[in-house]
């Protein structure tokens, strides 16, 4: 029986997806099309003719191309569900991730794409890009700037081509009222980033990438971008038998001091983010975890200047929960930004996957409450399509899965505040501290004499049950 009612559950979702595709198509994106020049970087045909606009249509549905949690308009806790979200979609994941691994070749050919990496190809495209996120209701995006414009034979004309496809993004965004959640410079693909880029021991290496950043900035405010980010996948060691570790990360300072410095210069307010990552490309990164961060930000006097993108992959590589990354980064006044994503448990790399664990998201968004959201910062979904996942609708049917497990972790944060159960459990496991001395403690005034004194008088503590398993029923009842 229940093999019978599964199987109509499957037949139909199927159906459901079919009709969604089998929509009424008008100027399909595919280079054989008569709608336009499709040589031309100017062609604007529609590029997901078969997908409508994504809409919610509530937990019941069986529409996989319909939101299930996530409703934007929806207050919640006193916001809006979009305004505690603020999804934003990944370029180079999305539009520029090709299923390659190193092990295999790529297996993504979109129909809008012709195998070149010309300004043309670039700016169909970006249009492919900003339907898909008028479609999906996304109104912010992030992204690298060689990801959305190819490299010249120079500086000059690297600059130039980024300048041209800029423009078409600043007329894209003016149209349909989207723009960049953050802005970031790829500083980890040129071969002459191989030993980094602020921590490169060539100084002329060092200057190209602060050159880099500087327009990556530029750009960034000129789109009215909210944050830039610092991704230093290459800045770390391979070996430290051939590194003056000392200087490098003086060298790094020195050069997020530049930023800062630009970026006041040219008026650009958003914060500045740093996303920590353990290992991968290099052996050891300098900014291992947000905890390593901090204390690097600290030492340089960089604590007012930056904030931290937590990255939840990135969270695991370094032998930690995204939640406890989340919450050193909260409890420090330094959480400004997720990437929204997660890695495989049996495989020991980025794999970028997007998030689709009810708990962990939960968790996630507990966070993000306590935090008082992310603004202005948001979800970044640095996440790609498995390599086998090779349908258009794919693109739609994983960010849609993304964000209804967050906005779904949202709900079930409000179950947890309303109950109030597990915070009241956690109070209680702290209440000794909410007498006298525990006062004087946490005012920094309990000297190691008074304490002593204390102890004579109480006698040995009888130490109460810290109550784990009542606290994971708990929490497991909001799900």
């Amino acid at each position: 029986m229940m093999g019978a009612k599964l199987l109509l559950l499957l037949v139909a979702s199927s159906l459901c997806l079919s009709a969604a595709i089998a929509a009424q198509q008008t100027c399909p994106a595919d280079l054989d099309s008569k709608c336009g020049d499709a040589a031309s970087g100017d062609w604007e045909g529609e590029f997901f003719p078969g997908i409508p606009k994504i809409k919610y249509e509530g937990p019941s549905s069986k529409n996989p191309l319909a939101y299930k949690w996530y409703n934007a308009e929806e207050v919640i806790l006193g916001k809006k569900m979009k305004d505690w979200m603020r999804f934003s979609v990944a370029f180079w994941h999305t539009f520029r991730g090709t299923g390659g691994d190193p092990f295999g070749a790529p297996t993504k050919s979109w129909p809008w794409e012709d195998g070149t990496n010309s300004l043309d190809m670039a700016k169909r495209r970006m249009r492919a890009h900003f339907e898909f996120m008028e479609k999906l209701g996304v109104d912010r995006w992030c992204f690298h700037d060689r990801d959305i414009a190819p490299d010249g034979k120079t500086l000059t004309e690297t600059n130039k081509n980024l300048d041209e496809i800029v423009e078409l993004a600043k007329k894209l965004q003016e149209e349909t009222n989207i723009k960049p959640l953050w802005g970031t410079a790829q500083l980890f693909m040129h071969p002459r980033y191989m030993h980094g880029a602020a921590t490169s021991p060539e100084v002329k290496v060092y200057a190209y990438g602060a050159a880099q950043v500087k327009k990556a900035l530029e750009v960034t405010h000129y789109l009215g971008g909210e944050n830039y980010v610092f991704w230093g996948g290459r800045e770390g060691y391979q070996t430290l038998l051939n590194t003056d570790m000392k200087r490098e990360l003086d060298h790094l300072a020195s050069f997020l001091q530049a930023a800062v410095d630009y970026k006041k210069k040219i008026g650009f307010n958003g914060p500045l983010l740093i996303e920590p990552k353990p290992q991968e490309p290099t052996k050891h990164q300098y900014d291992w975890d947000v905890a390593t961060t901090f204390s690097f930000l600290q030492k340089y006097g960089l604590t007012g200047e930056f904030k931290i993108n937590v990255e939840c992959n990135h969270a695991t590589l370094s032998g930690h929960s995204c939640h406890h990354e989340l919450e050193t980064a909260r409890i420090n006044g330094l959480l400004g930004n997720i990437d929204a994503n997660t890695g495989d448990p049996q495989i020991g790399w980025d794999t970028d996957q997007f998030l689709t664990d009810i708990s962990e998201a939960t968790l996630v968004m507990s966070s993000v409450v306590k935090n008082g959201g992310l603004a202005p910062g948001g979800f970044n979904f640095d996440a790609k399509l498995r390599r086998e996942s090779t349908d258009v609708e794919d693109m739609f049917l994983a960010h849609i899965s993304g964000m209804d497990t967050l906005a779904r972790g949202l709900r079930n944060v409000v179950k947890l505040i309303e109950d109030g159960s597990l915070d009241e459990l956690v109070r209680k496991r702290y209440q000794s501290f909410d007498s006298e001395i525990g006062a004087l403690i946490e005012a920094g005034k309990g000297d190691f004499e008074t304490l002593e004194k204390k102890v004579l008088e109480w006698g040995e503590p009888i130490v109460p049950s810290g109550k784990q398993e009542l606290a994971e029923i708990l929490f497991q009842a909001a799900l």
